[in-house]
This record gives structure tokens, C-alpha cells and sequence, in this order.
């Protein structure tokens, strides 16, 4: 690629022709300050914030979008810029709700963040009319409060761009401009799947989950109730980011830690509850493909994409597997197979989830998940909200000893632990269906080709004489490419994985929130990607019909896979709705 030369700073820069002032300043290690900006999703230069001098230019340029030239001189950090910046923020803050104590971004604003570094302590300088605070909270998962918001528009376009939704966008015009949807819909009553892209990308409070937390310690200080908890494989990946450990640490054991000192009765893994699902899918599986069953079979771990699914392809609910997710057949299991154990009754149990994911608070309220006649699931928590909840009661995570789940509900696979990251779902599966069609130990249980950040990744595999074919997905957007070229006829396959988000879990509307220029200049998803791989390199057992807690499971207690008592605790059904 060829290569052109500039001057940021007077200090000379080389950088491919072609790219922005902005990321030839990165390449010198200049970061210029961003709100709008995201890479390839929110490249509109709206905010103003990265403005820099360019010798000849008649005014101040937008760094994110200007190109550069050979021979250009640029600098990012003289009176007339940062005096602009200033303004610009000034401006922001005019209309701005400014209660940042008791804000749930307060210490992680971008805003608040940039008025710190720029000296923007006048907060009131533009004092005028204020952006009305009308709460949105009609849907299940999220608030919105327009009054916090910035109109940098990152929302709008991860969920247009990225997830291929578009049920907000800017409404309305000049100081009256909001973020909403069409109509003066609420949120909860459009089309919307939950997955929390828009909350992950937002620099604000304008965004935030639903927050359970109170709920759950009430729950914990009831001694009528038995309090579980269980933590889905990416939430080890990511929490430690909340207390200032570098992206791609493994906080497992200090997990565990936190969640018994905060009161749980029982610390669980959904690892083991995703190593049932594969027991499940893949014997599914197994049966369509030699039964003449509908196909592909898609797998249905990610209740985003189960939602979008019955919205936008209706037509192809029959597809999907009916397996309930890790999370609904732990709870499905814990108030049933655990609870006789324990001697305890199904409505005494108060079972929580800690989940990467806004969506799994949708899918606890889903029809037909409540095998016991009470919810699988009570409670489900985001990573973000585990965080505040180890703050709120006064733990000193960085400080907590390395602790281990308990059991019997306590013990996953290395196949399970890789379901936080796209493909993993499918790579679990083949390795227990391949050994289950051949009768034959695998010589290598790693399936690279489904591996990786790609939005869509294809394989054959030579399966007991078959060409099984699978393909997999991440991001709303790639599943809607996929299952066209599918409904199209211009691929064929036997088995399809899909994610909601893009990456997967890690990547998850409910995981910490990082800023944009650690979002634009990171591969955040690989570096939590990494930690579950690891963790299944190094787990003694790496498939899932081999986890002796399974066996007991299915040997003392379910009988065989899809027996009329498995699939009665552990699948479900689908919606075929409408788009609002």
C-alpha cells in the first residue's frame, strides 16, 4: 500500500494514502479526542470534538473525516483548537442533564471524561434551555433519557448499520431533535431484539440497562430463599475491566469470590448448563439430519437473535433448535434435578444469571420457560450490574483469593466455556457429534476455520461418509446476509450458528463499556475471545458428552437426550411476529 507523507506537530508522519487526519495523528501516538466517531459504523463528523488546523485550510477540519494529502501540515493542539474544543463541549453541556453524581456513567462518561482533560469546568457557561428528561423504559431491558443524550448518533447507527434493525434514529429538527423512535413509539413497543448494541456504543447516560440489583440482594438477605447464581463464560472475560485489569484477563476465580461474599447460597457455572445444550442440540442434531428433519438446523443460544429471528424471518422459526439456552436450562435444571436434591421446593429457589447480555432479561420473561411452573430463571444480571453490585456492598475485587465454583452445577467442559465467543457454539457441537456419528475419538478437537472475528465463516467437514456443511454468523446484520443467500437457494447448509452480537458474548450489549477510541483501536473481542480459548486449552475436559456431571445428570436423573423429561425441562418454542 502506498505510503504518503505529513507533518502533525511539525513532526513527520508516513501513513497509507487514503486515511483520515485522525488516524495518521494515532500512528504518531497522538490521540485526538472523539465522541461521534466509531470506526466503519459512525464515520459523519458530528460532534465537532476532533477538529484540527490544516495549513491553508479556511477554518478548522474534521479529523475523523478528512483525508489527508502529501505535503499536509496539521496541528492538534494549538489555542484556536482547543479553545474550539472547549466551546464545543461548553455547547454540549447547555442542554445537558448535568446530575453526573448520581448518573450510572458517572466516572466512565466520555463527556465527563473530555471536560476533565480539556478544563471544561464551567459547566453552566452556556446556560439555556434544557433537553426535557422523558424516560423512555417500555422496553423489558433498557431506559433511555433523551436528557443525557449528545446526538453523536453512535446508537442509531450500530443498531442500523451493525445489527441491521433501525428502530431509532433522529426525530424532529434543530434544538428540538431527539433520539426515538418512529411515531413516538416506546422502544418496547417496536420491533427491537434487546441485544444492547446501542448501550455498549453510547459515550452518555443517555443508555442504560434495567437494573436488577436491589431486587437480588433483597432476595439474598430473605432467609425464606435459597439464592443461586450462575455466570455465563464471557463475564469471566470481561469483568476484571471494571476494576482496571488489562482487556483479555481471566477473572474467574475472583469472580466466584465476589459472588459468594455477597450472599449467594450457591456459586454456579452455566458452563455446565451449556455442555447440557450441547448434549441437547447436538443430538437434535443428529436426529434431522438422519430423520429427513427440517434443515439447517440454527442453533438458538443467543435470545437477540431468537427475537430478530421470529420478527424478521418468521418463516423460519422451524429451523431453529428448540433447546433452550444455557441460561433457561440451568434454571430449568436447578429448580427441578437440583432442588430434589437439595430438598427444596422449585418457588423457594431464586435463581440469578450473571450474562454479558441484555437480551437474557427478554428471554426470562419468554413464554414457555418456566418447566417447573415458576420462572427457570428470576433474575438476570449484566456484567456491568455484577460490577456495581461487588461496589455497592464494599468488596475489594483486585484483593478477593482465586475461588472455585461449587457443586454439582459447578463444573463445564472446555467445549462450554468457548460458547462466550462466535463459532464456539459450533465448534462445541461438531465435537461432540462427530464423535457421536463416527464412534470415534477426534485427533484434533480444534475447528479453526470456525474460529475468528469474520461477520460469516463457512466449512465442510467430512463427517461418517457426509459432507456436513456448516456456517456461522455474528451480528444481526451478517445473519440477515446469510439467511437470504440461504433462502435463495445460493447456499446450502446443515448446520448454522448465529450470534446476535457482533464476536458473540464477549462482545455482548451487557459487558463493560469501553471508549471509543479504545473501541476504534482494539480488537476488544479477540483479546476476551483469547481468554476462553485459553481456558479450554487448559481444561482437563474439553467435550461436553464427557463432563462427569452430565453423565449423572442424564444417567440418574433424565434418561437419554431428548427423553420425554429432558425435553420437557429443557426445550421450548417460538413467536412468529411482526415488525413495528
Amino acid at each position: 500500500m502506498e505510503n504518503i507523507t505529513i507533518k502533525i506537530n511539525g513532526m513527520e508522519v508516513s501513513a497509507p494514502k487514503g486515511s483520515t487526519i485522525l488516524e495518521a495523528a494515532r500512528l504518531a501516538h497522538i490521540e485526538i479526542p472523539t465522541l461521534c466517531f466509531l470506526k466503519e459504523i459512525n464515520e459523519i463528523g458530528a460532534c465537532r470534538i476532533c477538529v484540527v488546523e490544516v495549513k491553508g485550510a479556511r477554518s478548522l477540519v474534521v479529523s475523523c473525516v478528512y483525508p489527508i494529502n502529501e505535503g499536509m501540515e496539521v496541528w492538534t493542539n494549538t489555542p484556536k483548537v482547543l479553545e474550539s474544543r472547549r466551546k464545543t463541549l461548553q455547547l454540549l453541556l447547555s442542554n445537558h442533564d448535568r446530575k453526573c453524581l448520581s448518573c450510572v456513567r458517572s466516572g466512565n462518561c466520555e463527556l465527563q471524561q473530555l471536560c476533565k482533560e480539556l478544563g471544561v469546568t464551567d459547566e453552566d457557561y452556556y446556560d439555556g434551555e434544557r433537553t426535557p428528561s422523558v424516560i423512555d423504559d417500555s422496553a423489558v431491558h433498557m431506559i433511555r433519557d433523551n436528557s443525557k443524550c449528545i446526538l453523536c448518533r453512535r446508537c442509531s447507527a450500530v443498531c442500523e448499520k451493525v445489527q441491521g434493525i433501525g428502530v431509532i434514529g433522529a426525530n424532529m429538527r434543530g434544538f428540538a431533535t431527539f433520539i426515538g423512535s418512529a411515531f413516538d413509539m416506546g422502544l418496547g413497543e417496536t420491533s427491537c431484539v434487546s441485544c444492547g448494541q446501542c448501550i455498549a456504543v453510547c459515550p452518555t447516560g443517555a443508555l442504560q440497562e434495567k437494573s436488577q440489583v436491589d431486587e437480588v440482594l433483597a432476595a439474598i438477605a430473605d432467609p425464606q430463599k435459597h439464592v443461586i447464581v450462575q455466570t455465563a463464560p464471557a463475564v469471566r472475560a470481561a469483568l476484571g475491566e471494571e476494576f482496571g485489569y488489562p482487556i483479555g484477563t481471566n477473572v474467574q476465580g475472583k469472580m466466584a469470590a465476589a459472588l459468594r461474599r455477597i450472599g449467594f447460597d450457591k456459586v454456579f457455572d452455566t458452563n455446565f448448563s451449556a455442555d447440557l445444550t450441547i448434549m441437547e442440540e447436538a443430538h437434535e442434531f443428529l436426529d434431522r439430519v438422519q430423520n429427513g428433519g427440517v434443515l439447517p438446523l440454527i442453533t438458538s443460544c443467543s435470545p437477540g437473535w431468537i427475537k430478530y429471528c421470529e420478527h424478521y424471518f418468521p418463516d423460519m422459526t422451524e429451523n431453529l433448535s428448540s433447546c433452550k439456552s444455557p441460561q433457561q436450562m440451568f434454571g430449568a435444571i436447578a429448580k427441578s434435578y437440583y432442588a430434589e436434591k437439595m430438598g427444596l421446593k422449585p418457588e423457594d429457589i431464586v435463581s440469578v444469571s450473571i450474562m454479558p447480555c441484555t437480551a437474557k432479561k427478554f428471554e426470562i420473561q419468554r413464554p414457555d420457560e418456566a418447566a417447573n411452573g415458576v420462572p427457570d430463571v428470576d433474575y438476570s444480571l449484566t456484567t456491568r450490574e455484577l460490577a456495581r453490585m461487588i461496589r455497592k456492598v464494599g468488596l475489594r475485587f483486585t484483593t478477593l483469593p482465586d475461588e472455585g465454583f461449587d457443586s454439582p452445577l459447578g463444573l463445564g467442559t472446555g467445549a462450554a466455556v468457548i460458547f462466550g465467543t462466535t463459532g464456539g457454539v459450533m465448534e462445541a457441537a461438531l465435537r461432540t457429534a462427530v464423535e457421536t456419528l463416527t464412534g470415534e475419538e477426534l485427533a484434533s478437537l480444534d475447528f479453526n476455520d470456525v474460529r475468528g472475528m469474520e461477520g460469516i465463516k463457512e466449512a465442510t467437514y467430512p463427517v461418517a461418509g457426509m459432507e456436513i456443511k456448516v456456517a456461522v454468523a455474528s451480528g444481526l446484520g451478517n445473519a440477515k446476509k446469510l439467511l437470504e443467500m440461504v433462502k435463495s437457494g445460493e447456499r446450502t447448509y446443515h448446520f448454522i450458528e448465529i450470534m446476535g452480537c457482533p464476536g458473540g458474548c464477549i462482545n455482548g450489549g451487557g459487558q463493560p463499556q469501553q471508549p471509543g477510541y479504545i473501541r476504534n483501536t482494539v480488537d476488544i473481542r479477540a483479546l476476551r475471545a483469547s481468554v476462553l480459548y485459553q481456558s479450554d486449552k487448559e481444561n482437563p475436559i474439553r467435550k461436553s458428552h464427557e463432563n462427569p456431571a452430565i453423565k449423572e445428570l442424564y444417567g440418574t436423573y433424565l434418561g437419554e437426550p431428548g427423553s420425554e423429561k429432558a425435553h420437557h425441562l429443557l426445550h421450548t418454542s417460538y413467536v412468529k411476529r411482526t415488525i413495528n
